[in-house]
């Protein structure tokens, strides 16, 4: 579940990765049935069932369905959390208060073979990787499971604004969107998801709960019968499904914590310290402080007149 576009405004979609089929149980056995070739009035008909679903569940549970239902009289706080949605400025300044322009329903529409738009809906489904294509399956896994923004499209600029280089450029051109620093933090803070809520969800025969999930996978290969030669080398230890959590962030983020930053050599782990006189003997004997800082009040979310300039390269005008 991603929450944010390109440029960080506030825009709630879905990444779906499903099996291009169906599994179905003949006596012990577990059968596989290919789904065919999937057409572009078929995706239409999937967009019209959500989204017809999505508007009874707002209905139902009194949310409004547009943006510009936020009127002058509600809270600060509702007129903030409502201006994400809009794409001219960031969601913050007095200017909010009044609430964002109507959104106008749409009819179905295809731009491109499997892809549908609906009342400002869309669907994409265009994207298949083959069952023997491990790099291909892998692609849109890491596509799904990719944070919000990547740090190296962030750069901070001489004037004060800060840079935020998108992906693609946007159908007008805009290929770059210069902001303050709070107008960013709004935006990320907009990312964040509910406490306690899960953005990842599985579900089918690969949930964990599903009783069929270990009769798909991959069946381990048989040993093989030791030799003499095997005898006389050095054994070889055999890699199970865990993954070190070293390994795991070097795949993740390409960050090796291993490697010394002095020496390049390579570091192991000593022990845990999680006694609270052994971390403030051991930071006391580092200079650094062991008492915990003390937080400052809340306050208020943040108005001004904030700076957004939407530009086509980087030496173009406002």
């Amino acid at each position: 579940m991603q929450r944010t576009s390109g440029d960080m405004r506030l825009n709630p979609h879905l990444h779906v990765v499903f099996l291009d089929g169906a599994y179905h149980e003949d006596g012990t056995e577990l059968v596989w049935n290919e789904l065919g070739h999937l057409r572009t009035r078929e995706v239409g008909q999937v967009i019209e069932h959500a989204v017809g679903r999505m508007l009874r569940y707002l209905r139902r549970h009194g949310h409004r369905e547009s943006e510009h239902d936020v009127e002058e009289d509600d809270e600060p706080e509702a007129a903030l959390c409502t201006s994400p949605v809009s794409g001219r400025e960031p969601p913050a300044g007095p200017q909010w208060l009044r609430g964002l322009s109507p959104s106008c329903p749409s009819a179905l529409a295809y731009d491109k073979p499997l892809c549908a738009a609906l009342d400002g809906f869309t669907l994409h489904a265009a994207t298949r990787a083959g069952a023997h294509h491990a790099a291909a399956r892998e692609a849109p896994l890491r596509y799904v499971l990719r944070p919000p923004i990547a740090k190296e499209r962030i750069e901070p600029q001489q004037d004060g604004l800060v840079r935020l280089s998108l992906k693609r450029a946007f159908a007008d051109g805009t290929a770059l969107v210069d902001m303050d620093p709070l107008s960013l933090l709004c935006r990320l803070a907009a990312s964040v998801p509910p406490p306690r809520f899960h953005t990842v969800k599985y579900a089918g025969v690969l949930a964990s709960a599903s009783p069929w999930r270990k009769r798909i996978g991959p069946r381990p290969a048989k040993p093989q019968e030791p030799t003499k030669a095997d005898d006389d080398a050095a054994p070889k230890r055999k890699r199970g499904g865990y993954r070190p959590w070293a390994e795991i962030l070097r795949r993740t983020f390409a960050i090796d914590v291993l490697e010394c930053p002095a020496c390049k050599g390579r570091m192991k782990l000593v022990a845990m310290v999680t006694e609270p006189r052994n971390i403030a003997r051991f930071l006391s004997a580092l200079g650094e402080p062991t008492d915990v800082p003390a937080r400052s009040p809340n306050r208020g979310p943040p108005y001004w007149k904030s700076t957004v300039l939407r530009r086509k390269a980087p030496g173009d005008a406002a």
